[in-house]
């Protein structure tokens, strides 16, 4: 039974009405936008529902529908049943491997005669719930390994039935969750170690054929093994608080990498990669000869960080030229600048880079874009739909749209922030990160700084599947922060 408080006499009362208010701004814009880039010289009837435009009124529709129920519904309805609704979601998303239908190489859609869904976008708040539920158990903790390892099950398995879709751009969302894992205590070695393992792919795949002051010394090779020997001596000040021992390794690698380098420039040319190697091997060996002296546990995890450093480093060319698929390789060097190809890979970002810098300051105006009525951008209602604001709106249009996004990310910080039930702020990250990654990655790949990986903008991009999908993020959220203060007798 809940009895209500003389400060939350009703749910209604209780919600957040400015996120309410940043959610309607969004879905109007994103309107706007749909209506822009989908719009042909000729149209009579942008709200027909034989257009996108049209159609996309109808999915804005059900979501305010949808987002209503979602919030009359007890919130403790999610808690008790996040474990069903992350089950059900799991055999939907299987059932969809063995989907016959395939829409643009990828298996993750359900055809239901004239209405297509896309579980994927569905799993994203079942797998919040779950695991926010699994975190909130009693006893759980992040900094034991089972438990650590069972979160990161719950988040993993979806996420694998969704590559197995061919959906690989949906699947990296799931990454997001370990934002939301370092705020409830995971370990910051195993973010600092994502981190420097993207530095290390980026570096070394960049500069690999570019060769160092005229030496047979790759830069990308040169530069990830120093980096690696710079991190690994900063691991040992932070981790075990010996800066005697920071500044040993750091002055001999240092020493001993630029004497190499000035021997192999002026006297005998050679590739400065193997002394490099040579020292990283001194420096792991030396880790674990002080983790056996000392005891300290630490000296074997930066140990271990140095060799994952270096195995990964190695097996990232490997990974780029035999694992990934062509179409995934192609964009990776379009991206890092080692391939143009304006008519293939390029294109996409290409024409989007056109579209947004022939806006301007304030825009061509509402459906008076060139590039996007003539249909120069590929997936511009969709997944590019971010350069209709561009052309249309301009600099100022799209600043607007990203501060919308920033308010509302700002605003989910303070929500999950104030939950008095841990599964309620587990919940409020887990929406929060994958919100922050949507946005992020979405507008990095139109402005060509992030790989082009297919997923929408956040109450932006055409369709329903997406739009109900963060409907379901938002609102539950919203619907669990109303209840927070609730007492229950």
């Amino acid at each position: 039974m809940v009895r209500q408080t003389d400060k939350q006499p009703s749910v209604l009362r209780s919600l957040d009405w400015w996120t309410i208010l940043i959610y309607l701004a969004l879905l109007a814009f994103g309107w706007i936008s749909v209506c822009g880039a989908s719009y042909t010289y000729g149209d009579t009837d942008i709200f027909s529902l034989d257009t996108r435009s049209g159609m996309q009124i109808v999915w804005i529709g059900t979501s305010i529908v949808l987002g209503f129920v979602l919030l009359m519904l007890d919130d403790r309805f999610y808690d008790t049943f996040a474990f069903f609704i992350y089950g059900a979601l799991v055999l939907l998303l299987i059932a969809t491997i063995f989907n016959p239908h395939e829409i643009k190489g990828s298996r993750s859609w359900l055809v239901l005669g004239p209405v297509r869904l896309q579980p994927a976008e569905f799993a994203k708040f079942a797998t919040a719930l779950a695991v926010s539920k699994l975190m909130s158990t009693y006893g759980f903790m992040m900094g034991n390994w089972k438990h650590f390892a069972a979160a990161c099950g719950v988040v993993l398995l979806p996420m694998l039935c969704i590559v197995m879709q061919k959906e690989t751009g949906s699947a990296l969302v799931y990454f997001s969750f370990f934002l939301m894992f370092y705020r409830e205590g995971m370990a910051g070695s195993i973010l600092f170690t994502a981190v420097a393992m993207v530095i290390y792919f980026v570096v070394g795949i960049r500069f690999e054929d570019v060769m160092l002051w005229s030496t047979p010394t790759s830069v990308g090779k040169f530069t990830v093994l120093l980096l690696v020997q710079i991190f690994t001596a900063s691991m040992v000040y932070v981790y075990c608080q010996n800066r005697k021992q920071f500044w040993q390794i750091l002055l001999y690698t240092l020493g001993i990498t630029v004497a190499s380098l000035l021997f192999s420039r002026f006297v005998i040319p050679f590739d400065v990669v193997w002394v490099q190697t040579a020292l990283t091997a001194f420096l792991i060996g030396f880790l674990v000869y002080e983790g056996l002296g000392t005891r300290v546990r630490h000296y074997f995890f930066i140990a271990l960080f140095a060799v994952g450093s270096v195995l990964f480093f190695n097996l990232a060319d490997y990974v780029l030229n035999d694992v990934m698929q062509p179409h995934q390789r192609v964009r990776i060097n379009v991206l890092l600048g080692l391939d143009e190809d304006l008519s293939g890979a390029g294109y996409n970002v290409h024409q989007s880079e056109i579209a947004i810098g022939s806006g301007g300051l304030q825009g061509k105006g509402f459906l008076n874009g060139t590039q996007t009525k003539l249909k120069f951008v590929p997936e511009q209602d969709t997944d590019f739909i971010f350069c209709t604001v561009g052309e249309e709106e301009g600099f100022l249009g799209s600043s607007f749209v990203l501060l919308l996004f920033l308010a509302l990310i700002l605003r989910l910080i303070k929500l999950a922030e104030r939950q008095t039930f841990k599964f309620g702020r587990v919940y409020g990250y887990s929406v929060l990160s994958i919100f922050l990654f949507h946005v992020f990655i979405n507008v990095g790949m139109v402005l060509g700084l992030t790989p082009v990986i297919g997923i929408p903008l956040p109450f932006f991009s055409y369709g329903g599947s997406s739009l109900w999908g963060f409907t379901f993020l938002l609102f539950i959220f919203l619907r669990i922060d109303a209840g927070r203060n609730l007492i229950r007798t």
